[in-house]
């Protein structure tokens, strides 16, 4: 949930900032500031003086970025674990596995023996 800072609270942040991000330092320029939650809401941030920074935009932009992202990967994990997501109705498969050829056949039968002395005459 989205909790945004009061006029009393902007205005009191602005004069503490003298002007300036208080990231970087730069001059503030109308309309290209923001007001930013130091510690967000959804992690038990409030909306007091002490939780507000003032940042140019180029300051805000990548922690807004990175924290969307945070927020909605927590979002997908959360509705996955409680099952709000809806079930696929076919299982996946897999492509499985090629097809073997014909195995070859013996020319001739071996009996144990014969087989036997085959090997030990290679192994001698």
């Amino acid at each position: 949930m989205r909790l945004e800072f009061t006029r009393k609270t902007k205005v009191l942040a602005f004069q503490r900032s003298k002007g300036f991000c208080e990231e970087c330092s730069a001059r503030l320029v109308p309309g290209k500031f923001q007001y930013d939650h130091i510690k967000e809401a959804n992690d038990g941030g409030d909306n007091s003086l002490a939780n507000c920074k003032v940042l140019c935009t180029p300051c805000h932009q990548p922690k807004t970025t990175k924290y969307v992202q945070e927020t909605r990967k927590h979002e997908r994990i959360r509705d996955n674990n409680i099952g709000a997501f809806p079930k696929t109705k076919r299982p996946l498969q897999s492509a499985g596995f090629a097809k073997a050829g014909p195995q070859k056949k013996a020319t001739r039968r071996l009996s144990k023996w014969a087989a036997w002395r085959a090997l030990g005459d290679d192994n001698g």
